[in-house]
This record gives C-alpha cells, sequence and structure tokens, in this order.
C-alpha cells in the first residue's frame, strides 16, 4: 500500500531536511508547495505572473490556487504509481488541512497517511534561523544545528558563510506570529484526532532522521 508522510514543523524545524532524507533513502516521490508555486509561475499566463508577483515579494498565495496545483501533482502520483509520497510543510491552515484530507480520502491514500511534527521550541526556531548562514560562493544553506554550528567555512567548497539578509530577528518573529494563528490550529487539529506524531527536533539532524523511521515503522 503506498504510503504519504505530511511533514509539519516551526520555521527553522528541519522538516525539508528530513523530507529530502527520507525522499533519498526510499527513492519516495515529493510535493513541497513552495517547489510547486516557483514551477507554475514560470508559465507565462496570468496565474503564473501573479504567483511570481506574490511570492517574489514574500506574499503568500490563496489556497485555492495552491490547492489546484496539489490536485494536478496527486493525479500525476496517482498515474505513475508509487510507493509512497511526501508533502513538505503542508497543510498551512485549517482550510488547507481540510482539502487535503478529502483530497488523500479521494485517492485512496488517506489510511496509510502519517502526520509527523518536529518538534523544537519557539526559541530554537528563533536561534536556528537567525544564525543559520549561507555560503557565499556555492550557495549551500547552513542550518544552525549540530555540528554545523562550529563551521567556519562551507564543507563543500570552502567559501565563506554569510547570514542571510530575511533572516533577521523581527522578520522571524513575523513569520512565527503567522504559524501560530495560521499553522499551530492545524496541528492541534492532527493531535485533537490521534493522528499527530512527535519526533524531538532538538537532536542532531541524523538523530531525527533515526526517529522519523522508526515512528514509520
Amino acid at each position: 500500500m503506498e504510503k504519504v508522510v505530511i511533514f509539519l514543523g516551526l520555521p527553522g524545524a528541519g522538516k525539508g531536511t528530513q523530507a529530502k532524507l527520507l525522499k533519498e533513502k526510499f527513492d519516495y516521490k515529493y510535493m513541497g508547495s513552495g517547489d510547486l508555486l516557483r514551477a507554475r509561475k514560470k508559465v507565462d499566463d496570468f496565474t503564473g505572473n501573479k504567483i511570481g508577483s506574490v511570492i517574489d515579494k514574500g506574499g503568500r498565495v490563496p489556497t485555492p490556487v495552491i490547492a489546484r496545483l496539489w490536485l494536478e501533482k496527486f493525479e500525476k502520483f496517482k498515474q505513475e504509481g508509487f510507493e509512497g509520497f511526501i508533502i513538505d510543510g503542508s497543510p498551512r491552515s485549517l482550510l488547507e488541512k481540510t482539502l487535503i484530507d478529502k483530497s488523500l480520502k479521494w485517492y485512496e491514500w488517506d489510511e496509510n497517511a502519517k502526520i509527523i511534527l518536529v518538534d523544537i521550541s519557539e526559541q530554537e526556531s528563533i536561534d536556528r534561523l537567525t544564525k543559520r548562514r549561507n555560503c557565499q560562493d556555492c550557495g549551500r544553506p547552513i542550518p544552525y544545528v549540530g555540528k554545523f554550528k562550529e563551521m567556519e567555512e562551507c564543507p563543500d567548497c570552502g567559501g565563506e558563510l554569510v547570514a542571510r539578509e530575511d533572516d533577521d530577528e523581527e522578520g522571524v518573529k513575523a513569520r512565527l506570529e503567522w504559524f501560530k494563528t495560521d499553522v499551530q490550529p492545524v496541528i492541534d487539529a492532527f493531535e485533537e484526532e490521534g493522528r499527530l506524531i512527535k519526533v524531538n527536533g532538538n537532536q542532531s539532524i541524523e538523530d531525527v532522521f533515526k526517529e522519523v523511521l522508526e515512528v514509520l515503522k
């Protein structure tokens, strides 16, 4: 039976990293709303141009637009066949949760869907986002976690590590406020339904992944 894994968590929790590791280990398919929107904005039509104007300014695209992209991706997955696929960072609102739940049921994937919360504190989120860096030369992101905290140069090319411009504390706190109002109710709803699986995101990347594999057994 096909598996569906949904990763949720505060900004900086490392859900994207865990999704990537799971994808690589099992060759699962992957769906991230950010990737879908970036791909769609390349299409030269009204919706593509409107998506570009919104996300390039840091805005949020309305749920109906994103939901249409999900359904197109789900249909493609269904036609191709797969052992499992990952949803990274969605749903981000109660409306999105309803739409994803109904979509998974429509495609007969709902009974084997796992919702994993990579759980970190708000202060840990702030620390990770304000202290993470990118390589100035090759662009590799360097998270503020585990062994990466002590790195002074890029492990790939030796380039200088610099802070991201959008990771100032004011901007991070604004993102956390949005998380509290929009995403936290989704997490609470999954927990009330008995569907939420928590893993400790305060560990090293490798140890978090071990825990993810354990809860998916």
